[in-house]
């Protein structure tokens, strides 16, 4: 009795320290997230990995909901409980996508959550594994021929836009312009009665003409050739901005200027939300940072307006071809966007959109 009490004392002594050394793995583990969660999601362990891939302390972070981590749109569409659910009737589940770090930007994850159950077959909560993809991502689409095809569509598009910009200001405006003036001389060889009809013939001629001359101006705005992005959005806010009111500060860190196909991208996300700011917001300043962030330009648009009177996804389903024309940008460039704003509170576009040039590793 005394040798089989001795042995199972060596085996649990065994035991223990099996788990001790497990445990220090998992906590030291630095290059993925590794936590648990109790059966309702929340947050019940925190390695090292995810404090650095999530910015998020151990004592910031555990007993709360892991939908923090999830993008605001995945959270709406109920992304998270669908996935413990999937978890529970398939054991587990694997997924790529966006997620959002504790500074509130994103990366690109891949999760897996594992179901664990007990010997009775009780569920005691779920494994979470993560790990940050954006550098592979990002490599990828460099190489991607689908990049290729979109860098090329974006040249065509903005080479298409200038065409017609140029045909409008070199045919269409300089005809009105003529017929404005000779308006004019007609209106100084007739009587007044007749004068007067022909002058407000004059003054329509006159807005259409400062009409499309603004056309001309959002289709390629001067310095968008040839010159970097942050002064290609300075120029156009200098000239777009004067008379509504506005002031525009713009702030920037970009290690290096991004190519051509992202720099177009950028400035026209940004140019349509300046433009919704101007029609929608009755704001008086807007706020504009662009940082580099995970091999991409990570841009904020923040207004301190009357903030969004709906929910976007309200908004967006209302012929807000605006909105979707910022979604659908970003994420053809392989990046994402959002926007928020409470009622009062202004509103704060964001979008990451990849910086590198393709073909680059």
């Amino acid at each position: 009795m005394a040798r089989e009490m001795s042995e199972r004392g060596v085996a649990h002594e065994a035991l223990r320290e099996s788990e001790e050394l497990f445990r220090l793995l998992v906590q030291s583990v630095v290059d993925y997230a590794i936590f648990m969660l109790d059966p309702t999601g929340r947050i019940a362990s925190w390695n090292a990995g995810a404090q650095r891939i999530k910015g998020y302390a151990a004592e910031e972070i555990i007993g709360s909901h892991f939908s923090i981590f999830y993008p605001p749109e995945d959270v709406a569409a109920g992304k998270p409980q669908r996935e413990l659910e999937t978890a529970i009737v398939d054991g587990r589940l694997e997924d790529e996508g966006w997620r959002v770090r504790k500074d509130g930007t994103r990366f690109w994850a891949n999760v897996v959550i594992t179901a664990l159950f007990d010997k009775e077959g009780r569920l005691r909560g779920f494994g979470k594994v993560t790990r940050d993809m954006t550098e592979r991502r990002t490599a990828e689409r460099a190489l991607d021929e689908r990049g290729r095809l979109l860098s090329h569509l974006v040249r065509a598009q903005e080479l298409e836009r200038r065409r017609i910009a140029w045909d409008v200001h070199d045919d269409t405006i300089q005809s009105m312009v003529a017929v404005g003036m000779r308006l004019q001389l007609l209106a100084g060889r007739l009587p007044p009665e007749h004068a007067d009809a022909v002058a407000r013939l004059d003054e329509a001629v006159g807005a259409a003409i400062d009409r499309l001359r603004g056309l001309t101006f959002r289709l390629r705005p001067p310095g968008l050739d040839g010159e970097g992005l942050v002064e290609a959005l300075n120029g156009y806010v200098e000239q777009a901005v004067p008379g509504t009111g506005l002031t525009v500060a713009i702030t920037h860190d970009l290690v290096r200027e991004p190519p051509p196909e992202a720099g177009i991208t950028i400035f026209r996300i940004v140019q349509e939300a300046l433009t919704n700011v101007r029609k929608h917001a009755r704001a008086e300043s807007v706020k504009m940072s662009l940082v580099s962030v995970d091999h991409g330009v990570l841009v904020r648009v923040a207004d301190d307006g009357v903030g969004l009177p709906e929910p976007v996804e309200v908004l967006a389903g209302r012929d807000h071809f605006g909105l979707l024309e910022m979604r659908e940008r970003a994420e053809t460039a392989g990046g994402w966007w959002s926007i928020r704003g409470a009622p009062g509170q202004g509103v704060t576009v964001e979008f990451w959109v990849p910086a590198l040039p393709y073909g680059e590793p």
